[in-house]
C-alpha cells in the first residue's frame, strides 16, 4: 500500500474516531433534550426537536474541532489566520442541514416522533450524509496537506534531455547560483 492511501486511511480513521466521540456526546444530549428519559414527565424541548438537535451538535461541534484539528489533521496546517475555525464553523453549520433536512422530512412530513425513527433519520442516515460531505470539505479547504514541489514536478528531474527534442521539450539547464537559467557557453573558447 502506498504511502499516500495510507495517510488517507489513517487520517480518516482519526477523523471517524473524533467524530464518533462528538456524535455521542451530541446523540445523548439530543435525546435528553427531546426525549427526556427518565427526567419526569416533559422533557426540556420535547416539541422542538430541530433547535434540540442544532443546541447538542454545537456541543459535539466544539469537541469535534478540537480533536480534529490536534489529532486527525495535525500533520495539516491550516490555511486561514484563525487556524481554520471560521471554515470549520462554517462547514459545519452547512453540513448540518443535511440531518436537520431528514429530522424535519421524518417529523413534519412522515409524523414520526418516537425516538426509534428520530434518531434513524437525524442520527444515523442524516449523520452518515454529513459526516461524508465534513471530511471531504475539511480535507480539501481547511486542513490541507502542504505540497510538496517533489510531488508536482517528479517527471522533471527524471527525463533525460534527446538532443534531437524540439526546444520546447528539452530540458534547460540551470545556473545554481540564480535558480534562472544558465548562460550559454562561451563561442571561440578565448578571451580575445
Amino acid at each position: 500500500m502506498g504511502a499516500r492511501r495510507q495517510r488517507l486511511i489513517g487520517e480518516a480513521g482519526r477523523f471517524l474516531a473524533v467524530g464518533g466521540l462528538a456524535t455521542i456526546v451530541a446523540l445523548v444530549l439530543f435525546n435528553l433534550l427531546v426525549h427526556g428519559f427518565n427526567t419526569g414527565d416533559h422533557a426540556l424541548l420535547d416539541d422542538r426537536p430541530i433547535l434540540a438537535y442544532v443546541l447538542a451538535n454545537t456541543v459535539g461541534m466544539v469537541i469535534s474541532y478540537r480533536g480534529t484539528r490536534m489529532w486527525a489533521f495535525r500533520d495539516r496546517p491550516t490555511r486561514h489566520a484563525d487556524g481554520g475555525r471560521s471554515a470549520f464553523v462554517a462547514i459545519n453549520v452547512a453540513t448540518m442541514t443535511l440531518p436537520v433536512l431528514c429530522l424535519y422530512v421524518s417529523r413534519d412530513l412522515l409524523g414520526l416522533d418516537d425516538p426509534i425513527s428520530d434518531n434513524i433519520s437525524a442520527n444515523v442516515i442524516g449523520l452518515a450524509l454529513g459526516v461524508a460531505a465534513r471530511f471531504w470539505l475539511f480535507r480539501s479547504l481547511v486542513f490541507r496537506r502542504p505540497i510538496n514541489l517533489g510531488d508536482i514536478y517528479p517527471a522533471e528531474r527524471a527525463r533525460a534531455v534527446d538532443p534531437g527534442a524540439p526546444v520546447s521539450q528539452a530540458r534547460v539547464p540551470r545556473d545554481p547560483s540564480t535558480s534562472g537559467p544558465a548562460p550559454p557557453p562561451a563561442v571561440g573558447g578565448g578571451a580575445g
